[in-house]
């Protein structure tokens, strides 16, 4: 069997600050270590799915990521021509002279406030604009058949904390945000929310527009996800799908003995989020008892004939047969230095 994992985040932001992460996997870092590294084009998690499913802009030969419409497809919804793009809820907070995002999986919002929201913005679209609030997290507009390539592909989670403006919509959207944000202000879900003293829902993110693609294609006989447009593209692909598991036991147990297969870890993803400091080293440790320390005695007992790890934002894959693990001059270094220098 040949087992990959992508792995969003997973060399954290902040060793780039001098800020080391307060934990040392040993399992990770061996099979890091004695793997073979391929350089590939840098990209978030949903960007590096539309590439590996091969999505490309037909015009300009880009990867293409439809988030809206995939997710719509992954909820059981028919995107049918139309366009689709993501409308997250968030948190919008003026600091100095700019504006910083915080996406709902910081704060949590259930689906009650969610359709609530949802309902009350239903006015302000209808005529252009279908909204489904799919997921509490999830919103997806229906759009038109305007030219939306414009919207930008980055999901709010990738935002946490950073200045928005660089990723704004065209202008021509602003007016219908404001009216938006305006309706949102003083809804008796937010008003209920600040009582309480959680952050209130004071926009919507727009990112990942696009129509749903004819097909899509990945060398996996299977694919184990949680996230919404990887689903979407399992789905478009006709590729068997389901969630993770707990852990690599788990899928271990239920996986066929052969094959190809993706995996989907985004324990590490938002980590960020969190303003203890600790907060990453704890789903670090987390994800190498569950995952990195049975994967490596599976590739030591032959049950895994290889294991590819992929980071897309280090733009890099980590690929290791059972006979890798021997090269033992590959001496385990600190997740920092693979930002630093190739392996």
């Amino acid at each position: 069997m040949h087992l990959e994992l992508v792995v969003p985040a997973l060399f954290p932001a902040q060793e780039s600050a001098g800020k080391p992460v307060p934990v040392r996997p040993p399992a990770l870092e061996l099979l890091l270590a004695r793997s073979r590294r391929s350089d590939v084009p840098t990209a978030n998690f949903e960007t590096w799915l539309c590439r590996a499913f091969g999505l490309h802009d037909g015009a300009a030969g880009n990867s293409y990521v439809p988030a809206g419409a995939l997710t719509a497809y992954a909820h059981g919804l028919e995107p049918g021509e139309r366009n689709w793009l993501r409308a997250d809820p968030v948190h919008l907070r003026p600091d100095r002279d700019r504006v910083l995002l915080m996406p709902s999986q910081a704060f949590g919002l259930d689906s009650k406030e969610a359709q609530g929201l949802a309902e009350a913005l239903a006015p302000l679209l209808a005529g252009k604009f279908a909204l489904h609030a799919v997921q509490p997290d999830q919103w997806c507009l229906q759009a038109g058949d305007d030219d939306l390539r414009d919207i930008s592909s980055t999901p709010p989670i990738d935002l946490a904390g950073a200045d928005i403006d660089p990723h704004l919509p065209p202008r021509e959207w602003l007016p219908l945000l404001t009216e938006l944000q305006m309706s949102l202000y003083d809804h008796p879900v937010n008003t209920s929310r600040e009582q309480r003293g959680e952050p209130v829902i004071n926009s919507v993110w727009l990112w990942g527009a696009g129509v749903l693609p004819p097909g899509a294609h990945g060398p996996w006989q299977s694919l184990s996800a949680a996230d919404p447009v990887a689903i979407g593209l399992a789905r478009l692909a006709g590729m068997r799908h389901r969630p993770p598991g707990t852990g690599a036991e788990d899928w271990l147990g239920r996986a066929p003995e052969d094959g190809r297969h993706l995996v989907a870890i985004e324990g590490l993803r938002g980590a960020g989020l969190s303003a203890d400091p600790e907060a990453f080293a704890r789903r670090l440790r987390e994800l190498e008892a569950n995952w990195f320390a049975p994967l490596l005695a599976a590739l030591r007992s032959g049950r895994i004939g290889m294991l590819t790890i992929h980071a897309p934002e280090a733009a890099a894959s980590f690929e290791a047969a059972r006979n890798d693990l021997h090269r033992f001059w590959r001496r385990p270094r600190a997740l920092a230095t693979y930002i630093q220098a190739p392996a």
